[in-house]
């Protein structure tokens, strides 16, 4: 289920019910885990609202049109406009949140220099794996918050629509 696409494909839907049904399916997602890891979910979810003020918020359930799960769901901020080889184009997320059986994921969407997050941030960041595309730890404690800022302020930028 992806609300935010609602919106962006012209369908007259009052933007504030919609908003209300994002945060609602985004509380429901936290509300799923345990108290430790919904607090430190919680805690990062309000921290990039903050450092994102005008970001859109999108909720994916990580099922496709079939139901069928696809990828753990994530909780959105920002638009990018993903380019396909056909031609075609597909609104999307810029910054993703996500649980993992480990801890936390952040995705930092759309960045075409593979290398550029683990190379500017990799040694920096604390106790994280990083990739292409995504900061993985354990806690919040395992981190430094500024330099995951850094990093999501720098993909926010470099993907711009």
């Amino acid at each position: 289920m992806l609300i935010l696409l609602l919106l962006l494909n012209n369908q007259e839907i009052n933007l504030t019910i919609l908003e209300m049904k994002i945060d609602a399916l985004i509380q429901n997602y936290l509300n799923e885990f345990p108290d430790a890891k919904r607090a430190e979910m919680e805690e990062l979810h309000q921290h990039i609202m903050q450092l994102l003020p005008d970001a859109p918020l999108w909720f994916l359930d990580g099922k496709d049109e079939k139901g069928k799960v696809v990828s753990n769901p994530n909780i959105g901020y920002g638009n990018r406009t993903i380019h396909y080889a056909d031609g075609k184009t597909k609104a999307f997320f810029q910054i993703g949140i996500s649980a993992n059986t480990t801890g936390i994921s952040v995705y930092v969407m759309g960045i075409a220099d593979k290398l550029y997050l683990p190379n500017t941030f990799g040694k920096t960041i604390g106790k994280a794996t990083v990739t292409g595309y995504c900061i993985k730890f354990k806690n919040l404690k395992d981190i430094k918050i500024e330099i995951l800022d850094q990093a999501i302020l720098d993909g926010v930028e470099k993907t711009k629509s």
